[in-house]
């Protein structure tokens, strides 16, 4: 039986060509997405083209509360796809952007940057982890701002590089299943994440080729490739580690 994934925020953007990736690895995908159903109904229909099988559920990875449900309906929907109520990947990739300075970040934008990047993302892996079969991968998304500092990401960085420690304790105590926990740093992709700000800004986009060693921004398939090598036995021996995916910015 082939291998499956569930991954977050699928729809679109990064999460999107993670999903067509894994796909072409031979993995069926389970994606999610938070309004976009209609963009994730396509990405379902190019997983099936590619002659995968596909499902999308929505989710919000802010409402812990929700998560029971939600995984009641991940397990339902393995049961009646796939005949199994276990997944072998899970990728959490969903999030938001924003570029705000310290000086204007509010309490209320922060509690909910805190949910998304880091509180939804700690419990939906404790929460799916006894339904992910030993042997298996998670992928975390981070940033290349956990090591370069831009203006205005100081909250969303800062989260970021507690992923990355907390990605190096999932591989610590669930080695022993034979669980592998990475973490991958994109730097500037031109997608229409945070309001699609490198596609919108020229001069951004120009100054951010001319800080980059392969001397371009980069694409969403140059970070789903990353994360379907993550999820193949090539990868077997690759554990607790950042992946930085960035093109070699600001070397």
């Amino acid at each position: 039986m082939n291998k499956i994934a569930l991954v977050t925020g699928g729809s679109r953007g990064l999460g999107k060509d993670m999903a067509i990736s894994l796909s072409k690895k031979n993995i069926d995908v389970i994606l999610t997405y938070h309004k976009q159903k209609s963009e994730a109904e396509k990405v379902v229909s190019k997983i099936n083209s590619n002659g995968q099988k596909a499902f999308a559920l929505q989710f919000d990875v802010s409402q812990v509360k929700s998560f029971d449900a939600f995984l009641f309906q991940v397990t339902s929907i393995l049961k009646e796809v796939w005949n199994t109520d276990k997944l072998d990947f899970l990728i959490n990739n969903a999030g938001i952007g924003a570029t705000i300075s310290m000086a204007e970040m509010t309490e209320a934008v922060f509690d909910n940057f805190t949910n998304i990047h880091f509180k939804g993302v700690y419990f939906l892996t404790q929460k799916s982890l006894p339904i992910i079969n030993d042997n298996g991968s998670i992928v975390f998304v981070s940033s290349g701002a956990t090591r370069f500092y831009v203006p205005g990401y100081s909250a969303y960085a800062s989260l970021k590089g507690a992923i990355e420690i907390f990605s190096r304790y999932v591989a610590k105590e669930y080695g022993t299943r034979g669980i592998r926990s990475n973490v991958i740093a994109p730097g500037a992709i031109e997608t229409d994440f945070n309001d699609a700000k490198i596609r919108k800004n020229p001069a951004l986009k120009k100054y951010t080729e001319s800080q980059t060693a392969l001397g371009r921004v980069g694409n969403a398939d140059d970070i789903g490739s990353v994360v379907a090598f993550l999820c193949t036995d090539e990868a077997k021996w690759i554990n607790g580690q950042r992946i930085e995916v960035t093109g070699g910015m600001f070397l």
